[in-house]
């Protein structure tokens, strides 16, 4: 558990990361950016002298990986757009239902990594579901109309691309990531997509004079991306530690990320929490026991 619950703490301070920048003028899009260029050093740092780090595009994996670092950018792109045409609400909650996905392939067509799911484990992933939805619902303010045309379909394009990736994650981690060894070069493989389609759409922006870059910005970079690689690595070697399991830890990750990051905007931000989050954090509570007891008391 110590890799899930290690990713769960990074994964908040990624989301302290965002709450904090406006504070500071950090250009949110160019962070994300930047981040990845972090990202890709600080996994390289991490690699053992005897594994250098080399790219072998005759390999089906590294498309592979690339391709879903590429996802990641898009992923981050379409929520920042959802946001500010849907609201945060319609956002957060697709991005966190999104866990049904990757939950269901794990399932059905993964397999559950060994793992025997009881009666149980399918109430608490139920509940987990249900917990999301409560624990991330936000009034919004000043929102009078619903939205019109294509922009209702962008919670929905979160909701896909966010369970998309997550799934592929999970499945890269059973066919591809054998052993620890090899964990972080498929990693920074991801990265290095994220990347060259991060710095395309800067560039892009750059030339229309959409974009300026600034010191902040690079500062704001590098806190988000040392927790951001490290949250995805120790999430990847969660997977691993589960047999792939992510029917296991993906519920347990998004809720655990939730509570956590409740906590801390209660203690840090003084948020408070409408009755119904809280109800929400309590089921969480609930499904966490149910979905992890065999793990628990075995």
């Amino acid at each position: 558990m110590l890799f899930l619950c290690l990713s769960i703490l990074l994964s908040v301070v990624l989301l302290l990361n965002f709450r904090i920048f406006p504070r500071f003028n950090v250009n949110t899009f160019q962070a994300i950016v930047f981040n990845y260029p972090v990202c890709f050093l600080t996994g390289f740092l991490l690699l053992p002298r005897d594994q250098p780090f080399s790219v072998d595009f005759s390999q089906t994996w590294t498309w592979l990986a690339f391709g879903l670092g590429v996802g990641f950018i898009i992923t981050f792109m379409l929520s920042g757009i959802s946001t500010q045409r849907m609201g945060i609400t319609a956002t957060s909650l697709a991005n966190n239902m999104s866990l049904v996905i990757p939950v269901c392939f794990s399932l059905f067509v993964f397999g559950s990594g060994g793992k025997t799911f009881d009666a149980l484990n399918y109430i608490g992933l139920v509940l987990a579901v249900v917990a999301v939805a409560l624990s991330t619902f936000k009034k919004e303010e000043g929102q009078t109309a619903k939205a019109l045309g294509w922009n209702t379909l962008l919670p929905v394009a979160v909701f896909l691309m966010y369970g998309a990736t997550n799934t592929m994650i999970n499945y890269m981690n059973i066919k591809y990531i054998p052993s620890a060894d090899k964990t972080l070069q498929v990693t920074l493989t991801m990265v290095l997509g994220a990347i060259f389609a991060g710095l395309l759409m800067l560039a892009i922006r750059l030339i229309q004079g959409k974009e300026k870059i600034e010191r902040q910005n690079l500062i704001g970079a590098i806190t988000l991306g040392v927790p951001n690689f490290l949250s995805f690595y120790t999430l990847i070697l969660a997977l691993s530690q589960f047999g792939g399991n992510g029917a296991f830890v993906y519920p347990l990750y998004n809720i655990g990320v939730i509570l956590v990051a409740a906590v801390s905007a209660i203690l840090f931000l003084k948020e408070k929490l409408l009755v119904i989050n809280r109800i929400g954090l309590g089921l969480a509570i609930l499904a966490i026991g149910l979905i992890s007891w065999q793990e628990l008391v075995g």
